[in-house]
């Protein structure tokens, strides 16, 4: 009898947080198992909600104000100072030393998502990152010596190029004039002036958590694999694809870049913002190693008889980094049988390794606006139907017809 569940699931973009998803796929479990020990275990990928679950997670607490957002007008964010509640994470860097009271949390999405670009503008060669490095700058006045900005969800594909700027490099074309800001100014950069960097970043140690699966450049580039999703046409794809060759080229001739920010693993999180950040010292890690070792997860996934996991979509991208392939990766090392639910069923979605059963929540065709209105009520009926059928699996005879 199935009595012990984790819920680990990821947020559904732009309708369910995580901690939102866990709730309604709890609430759908206890109608067919109303005694259920039910262990939530809402995970953040560094996208939406990273800087809140982190900061709540450490005793930490999150620092509230005005910064540029994506379409260059002012939004309402935040970034997080983490408590010491944490764990140092195996080779996170996260806590080593002193502990967490040291690190903040900056979430690009929190300033430069997706969500916080109306559908009528999403246009990614004009959106900018800016604010991300307003957020950086902010930090760095309280003192921190570590900073953390969680990659995911993004709005953008200007390479970091906003939040360089806004980081006191100047951005030159070929007369010696600032560039506008937005990923389609990046094919006129001409020349990097990092004398006004902040000097402070020198001395702080930053940390980048991001899918290492995504990278600048190339056919499975950033603007060729997300460009389409942000509101981009096949030829802004082809335009964003050469500014942000062209803006490697330039990071690595004018800085001191150790690294290869054409395709070197996690250069094209948020929109090439990896790459950005790497060509400051930023190191690149991924997303999992380093937001995920305080929760504990594989003791808790492994007291679990059932393990149920989702997100906004499976399919073939699913393995590259997503929340539940992670999740049923860490569920088999301990034996542990995994269903996953997702909003759509895409092409791939019966190939995540480790994910035992999945279904849709969708009970009918409907518009994709009502979807994302009643996405709760959709994957708690969907849990509710998925956990009916297995246990009236599991209480068949072995060979019995149907």
């Amino acid at each position: 009898m199935l009595t012990r569940f984790a819920v680990a699931p990821s947020g559904f973009k732009e309708s369910l947080s995580a901690q939102a998803a866990a709730d309604a796929i709890a609430a759908g479990v206890r109608r067919v198992v109303p005694d259920a020990e039910v262990d939530l275990i809402p995970l953040v990928d560094g996208g939406e909600g990273t800087a809140r679950a982190l900061a709540s997670a450490t005793g930490g607490r999150l620092v509230a104000l005005p910064a540029t957002g994506p379409l260059g007008e002012p939004v309402g964010t935040h970034f997080a100072l983490l408590g010491t509640g944490s764990g140092t994470g195996s080779g996170s860097g996260i806590g080593s030393g002193s502990g967490s009271a040291d690190t903040a949390v900056v979430e690009m999405a929190a300033v430069a998502g997706l969500s916080l670009v109306p559908h009528g503008l999403r246009d990614p060669g004009a959106t900018t990152t800016y604010g991300v490095g307003e957020l950086i700058r902010a930090a760095l006045d309280t003192g921190v010596r570590r900073i953390l900005v969680g990659c995911g969800d993004s709005g953008t594909s200007d390479g970091g190029a906003g939040a360089l700027q806004a980081l006191g490099a100047r951005l030159l074309d070929e007369d010696g004039f600032e560039l506008p800001q937005g990923g389609r100014e990046l094919i006129r950069l001409h020349h990097i002036d990092p004398k006004g960097l902040d000097p402070r970043l020198a001395h702080t140690e930053l940390l980048v958590a991001c899918n290492p699966y995504n990278v600048l450049c190339g056919e499975r580039g950033v603007a060729r694999v997300f460009g389409p999703q942000k509101g981009a046409t096949p030829a802004q794809v082809e335009e964003l694809s050469a500014g942000l060759e062209n803006w490697a080229y330039v990071l690595t001739r004018d800085l001191p870049v150790t690294c290869d920010l054409y395709g070197g693993p996690g250069t094209g999180a948020s929109g090439g913002l990896g790459a950005g950040l790497a060509a400051l010292g930023a190191r690149l890690l991924p997303r999992f190693e380093v937001l995920l070792d305080h929760l504990d997860l594989d003791a808790r996934l492994a007291r679990a008889d059932l393990v149920l996991t989702a997100e906004g979509a499976l399919d073939h991208q699913t393995p590259r980094g997503k929340v539940p392939a992670e999740v049923a990766r860490r569920a088999k090392l301990n034996g542990r049988p995994v269903l996953a639910l997702a909003g759509t069923l895409g092409e791939g979605a019966h190939t995540v390794p480790g994910v035992d059963a999945f279904t849709g929540i969708l009970p009918a065709p409907m518009a994709l606006a009502e979807a994302l209105v009643r996405a709760s009520e959709l994957l708690t009926d969907a849990t509710e139907r998925a956990l009916r059928m297995i246990l009236l699996g599991a209480g068949l005879p072995r060979g019995a017809g149907v």
